[in-house]
């Protein structure tokens, strides 16, 4: 539960800590839990409900997917004692409901049904909460980084912008990264790596920038000489981030 903690305070929470100054007047959301049916099989996620969720505006979604230590059941994030105040606490900086799936142990987020509990997830939370389907953004760190790449592709027109923090292609067979341009098209994507990472080749990163790059995409890309895997700590720090987030909207 520590590490999974500390993942995600540090890529989620760091980030949005590090944004605009908060506009609730310091007041806290909650992290609430959710079922959902895929066939015969039941998931359950998280979502974070701010504030804000109270008044008649649409708010944006951002979907964050995990690493790969935090696969399994009983949610992403604690919701109860310290480690769930300090959770509340970080995302209480951010004006938007924060979608929290979880892979089941064993799978991937480019699984079949993986993909189909997270589309349905978002589908479900929109409906619901009614979220703004137009600023429907998709982050994640790692192998979520590497699901940010694949839901991304499949489902084009969908997210009105993408953050991968060590991420790669999710494709094994033919081009690799021209798979991912095709559909990404022209969102926009942050994309955040360290040049010294031994568990996801920050190759990986380069080529989906070249790739949408020499496809006139809209991307921007974070490197970090002598930082390894654990780049979230670096990409926490940059305070632009959530603003230029928020900022981007489907047409």
């Amino acid at each position: 539960m520590l590490n999974m903690r500390n993942e995600f305070l540090s890529v989620l929470g760091g980030l949005l800590s590090n944004a605009v100054a908060a506009k609730n007047g310091g007041r806290q959301g909650s992290v609430e839990s959710r079922d959902v049916q895929v066939d015969s099989d039941k998931f359950t996620y998280q979502v974070y409900l701010p504030p804000e969720i109270q008044t008649d505006e649409k708010l944006p979604l951002i979907i964050y997917l995990h690493g790969i230590n935090q696969r399994g059941t009983g949610g992403v994030v604690p919701t109860t004692g310290a480690g769930g105040a300090l959770v509340r606490h970080y995302l209480g900086q951010v004006p938007a409901i924060v979608l929290m799936p979880q892979c089941r142990l064993g799978s991937y987020w480019s699984d079949t049904v993986m993909e189909r509990m997270v589309m349905q997830e978002i589908e479900q939370t929109v409906e619901e909460l009614g979220a703004d389907e137009k600023r429907i953004y998709l982050t994640g760190v790692s192998m979520g980084g590497y699901g940010v790449w694949f839901l991304a592709s499949r489902h084009a027109g969908k997210f009105a912008a993408l953050v991968s923090l060590c991420g790669g292609s999710p494709f094994t067979k033919g081009d690799r990264f021209d798979s991912i341009v095709r559909g990404v098209g022209k969102t926009p994507a942050w994309l955040f790596h360290g040049a010294d990472d031994k568990i996801v080749q920050v190759s990986e990163s380069r080529q989906i920038v070249q790739a949408l790059e020499a496809n006139q995409g809209s991307v921007k890309y974070n490197e970090y000489p002598g930082v390894g895997h654990n780049v979230w700590l670096n990409a926490l720090v940059e305070k632009d981030l959530l603003p230029w987030l928020l900022a981007q909207k489907l047409q």
